[in-house]
């Protein structure tokens, strides 16, 4: 079988946007709250707060999104619901009115699509919350509801509020507030096939699908792709899987996953011993131990193995997430580690994601912490931003950078050499994460030129040829990395 994925998104740059906490609109708009008591934007994010982000603010921020290089944005969830973080769905239909509801939506995706943006939301499939109009039924009229089925009762009666009763239905991860869909019920995968349907008819470009994995009924997913692909092939599918996907990526299912694969290694080789325990080991990734170039490039030519290329190319790459520390804050507040991971991200295989406000600087420990409001510019990193900016438009500038083959030139020690190659172009990365300048010198093999414009960093670089062979010598300084290439 040939596996199909959307080519757009081999050349997209994500941005992840958590609505409640990137923008406010600053224009007088139909607001249904007008003098809702938000939460102080710049103050610590508490869990049930609201910091009263919207769509529109989004809009009036395409622009900078636009020149910081980004032309896909990934939504967490925008749709009616008790929560800040919107987890837990009461409507799948209507987009929560707090952001603007499906007034301000319409204006979002048209306002993106003008600026060639792809749009992507979050499909929480798996559970819906106690606000649900039809577990609300159940709730009201127990076993007498039409909708029992639609659940996984256990006994009555329910104790959706009371945590000194057992609960009586399955709750997602225990959570009797997050109520699990009974997925063999076939009204209740049509009725997820139509919500699917019909955002797509709406205009999005894909869904990010929320703990997929726990959808275990034979056939869900693989029709979940079919009847959204009829409507447009080029939709992408991603699933938020955080270990090996083998299962999922098959070409029948999702176009790729949230590549945790990639992340753990990246910060465990770029962050090394700064690594803050507190800040992962409750998570489904292991950035640790620190690893050295040898056991990097180990780890990432395993990933390149796992997974057919034509998948390798559509997979969402991250260094964190709504769901993770930020990884300034995993780094200790260690800059270069996060400067020496972007350049690492930016030049892999696969789609990268950048969390909102990595790219200026802002940290943030575990949940609700790594929520924070985007920050004023006041406050901005400006040379975060600018080597985002750097490395997202070389990205751009480079195919081979994109869906070009990935070659490991040279790992020891803390230096770490690879190519990307297609066809004639062909470019080096380099990284040093030791604290010490390095100079290596080695043999390359299997390029055909010899790339020596430093088109980012600031390395010594230098070509020999001996009878047959070339050799690349580099003097990398602490902490640092480069791209070499030649003239676009």
């Amino acid at each position: 079988m040939q596996i199909q994925t959307p080519d757009w998104v081999k050349h997209a740059v994500f941005y992840q946007i958590f609505p409640d906490r990137f923008a406010r609109s600053k224009q007088p708009r139909k607001l249904l709250l007008k003098n809702a008591s938000w939460e102080a934007w710049d103050e610590m994010p508490t869990l049930q707060g609201y910091k009263g982000g919207d769509l529109w603010g989004v809009i009036e921020q395409l622009g900078y999104l636009q020149e910081l290089g980004v032309n896909a944005i990934y939504f967490t969830p925008i749709f009616q619901s008790a929560s800040n973080h919107r987890y837990h769905t009461h409507d799948y239909y209507q987009v929560d009115p707090m952001l603007g509801g499906n007034a301000a939506f319409r204006e979002l995706v048209e306002a993106c699509h003008e600026r060639d943006i792809k749009v992507v939301l979050d499909g929480v499939f798996n559970h819906s919350s106690r606000g649900f109009f039809f577990f609300h039924d159940v709730l009201e009229n127990g076993p007498h509801s039409p909708w029992v089925d639609w659940f996984k009762i256990e006994g009555w009666p329910l104790s959706a509020y009371n945590g000194d009763f057992p609960a009586n239905y399955v709750g997602w991860a225990d959570n009797r507030a997050l109520p699990v869909f009974n997925h063999d019920n076939p009204e209740v995968r049509e009725y997820i096939m139509e919500i699917a349907e019909h955002w797509i008819k709406f205009g999005i470009d894909g869904w990010r699908l929320d703990v997929p994995f726990e959808i275990r009924t034979p056939g869900f997913w693989q029709e979940f792709r079919d009847r959204v692909k009829a409507i447009n092939p080029e939709a992408y599918i991603v699933g938020e899987v955080w270990e090996d996907s083998r299962e999922w990526l098959d070409g029948t299912q999702f176009d790729g996953v949230m590549n945790y694969l990639f992340t753990a290694p990246t910060i465990a080789f770029t962050a090394g011993d700064r690594v803050d325990m507190e800040q992962v080991q409750d998570r489904s990734y292991q950035p640790y131990p620190p690893l050295l170039a040898a056991e990097y490039g180990e780890k990432i030519q395993y990933l390149l193995e796992l997974y057919p290329w034509e998948i390798q190319l559509t997979q969402l790459n991250l260094l964190a997430s709504h769901d993770t520390a930020r990884l300034l804050s995993i780094a200790g507040g260690d800059k270069a580690s996060v400067e020496l991971a972007t350049l690492l991200l930016l030049t892999f295989p696969g789609a990268p994601s950048i969390y909102y406000g990595d790219e200026v600087g802002l940290p943030g420990r575990l949940d609700p912490d790594s929520r924070r409001g985007f920050p004023m510019e006041a406050h901005w990193e400006r040379d975060v931003l600018e080597y985002h900016r750097k490395l997202i438009a070389l990205r751009h500038a480079y195919p081979a950078l994109r869906t070009g083959r990935y070659q490991v030139l040279f790992a020891e020690g803390t230096v770490y050499v690879f190519a990307r190659i297609l066809g004639g172009e062909e470019l080096i990365i380099a990284v040093n994460i030791g604290t010490a300048a390095v100079p290596v010198s080695f043999q390359v093999t299997g390029l055909q030129s010899q790339p020596s414009q430093m088109l980012y960093g600031s390395a010594a670089a230098g070509w020999k040829t001996e009878g047959e062979s070339n050799y690349l010598s580099l003097e990398l300084p602490p902490r640092s990395g480069c791209i070499l290439g030649s003239a676009n």
